[in-house]
């Protein structure tokens, strides 16, 4: 036999009975070997550990809505039956108050303007006539050339000559009123949300030409389910998460003092920093960040997901481990509220566990003490 090959199965057979006689050595003395013990924790697994601790955990609550206008007024036309002329801004634009948005077609209404002002120029001179008249014959008064009812009667023809110039300038003053409102003016300073009007349309009184968002503020109108809605105070800050990505600053305007039968959900209105990418009817999300009070945790790591539901390899004072089943809640910073489960100072292990039973002993090491050693076998 090659001498390689003996040494080998001399070194074994060596092993062997240096193990028999431990074992014989045991049972004598009643006591156990020094090299079985030895030899169980040599193949004992190493399983980094954490401990459930106490800490407090941020509760956020998340709701979603609509970008609306903070104050919205929409523009229609006070005169009927006109065309539209010219639309003098578009979709987007800023606008002052005052500022001509549209203008109608002034070429009937002109005519109509023209016509007035020549009754009142008629109706103006038929007065005076009448009122000479009338002067002139009330000298006869006294001198009985004419009865008094003639006398009267030319005092009525004057009086009712003016009243008729007084009916003719109203008419001239209303159809000057309507001259001047052919003219579309903004009721507010704002951003144009919608044009709703072309040229060669004709206005109709209460028909919308224009939505006009005052000031451009634009707000978020969060749906709250209704049994967070009393935690949402007026003055609270919430970050607004946009389409675009971009995230901005938000605070609780108002509360809605009514829940919506059918959704159960209430409005909570959240004024907004001004942004380029708010744009009305778009959709938004508020999260409200709020620290809680002391809760048993533990890191999320430490966490086994099953088919039964989550559970956590604790392990005893003997080193031995256990898989319990808990129920878990909210997370932040790498770690979950333990809702129900073992009691806090628990020793847990981290990662996934693979391998281990339930009463399986292991070397339980904590992180810290991992990279001790690690820094120690490096200097040897």
């Amino acid at each position: 036999m090659n001498t390689a090959m003996i040494r080998p199965l001399s070194a074994l057979r060596t092993t062997i009975l240096a193990l028999l006689a431990a074992l014989a050595l045991g049972a004598c003395t009643g006591k156990p070997a020094p090299v079985a013990t030895a030899t169980a924790s040599m193949a004992a697994p190493t399983v980094t550990v954490t401990r459930i601790v106490q800490r407090p955990m941020a509760q956020s609550l998340i709701a979603s809505g609509l970008l609306v206008p903070r104050e919205e007024a929409t523009v229609s036309a006070e005169v009927g039956g006109y065309l539209v002329e010219k639309v003098l801004v578009e979709e987007g634009a800023m606008v002052v108050s005052g500022q001509e948005l549209a203008r109608l077609d002034p070429g009937l209404l002109r005519a109509k303007i023209d016509q007035a002002k020549a009754s009142v120029a008629q109706a103006v001179a038929l007065a005076e006539q009448a009122r000479g008249e009338a002067d002139r014959v009330k000298t006869f008064d006294s001198k009985g050339v004419m009865s008094i009812e003639q006398v009267a009667a030319r005092q009525y023809q004057a009086a009712t000559a003016e009243a008729a110039v007084a009916v003719t300038r109203a008419q001239l003053n209303d159809l000057l009123t309507q001259e001047r409102r052919l003219v579309i003016r903004a009721p507010v300073g704002g951003l144009v949300l919608e044009r709703m009007v072309r040229p060669g349309d004709i206005a109709s009184p209460g028909q919308p030409m224009f939505r006009i968002a005052r000031d451009k503020l634009i707000e978020l109108d969060a749906e709250v389910p209704e049994n967070a809605l009393a935690s949402v105070t007026l003055g609270e800050k919430a970050a607004v998460s946009l389409p675009s990505g971009d995230t901005v600053e938000g605070t609780v305007r108002l509360i809605s003092p009514r829940i919506d039968p059918l959704t159960k959900l209430g409005l909570v209105r959240i004024s907004l920093a001004p942004h380029p990418q708010l744009r009305a009817g778009g959709y938004a999300r508020a999260t409200f960040s709020r620290t809680g009070s002391m809760v048993a945790v533990v890191a999320e790591k430490a966490i086994q997901w099953e088919a039964s539901g989550p559970r956590l390899i604790t392990i005893d004072e003997g080193d031995r481990v256990h898989s319990v089943p808990v129920k878990t809640g909210s997370r932040d910073a790498g770690f979950v509220t333990l809702e129900q489960g073992p009691p806090v100072g628990t020793l847990v292990a981290l990662g996934t566990g693979v391998g281990l039973l339930d009463g399986d002993r292991v070397n339980p090491v904590e992180p810290g003490q991992l990279v001790a050693v690690d820094e120690a076998d490096k200097t040897q």
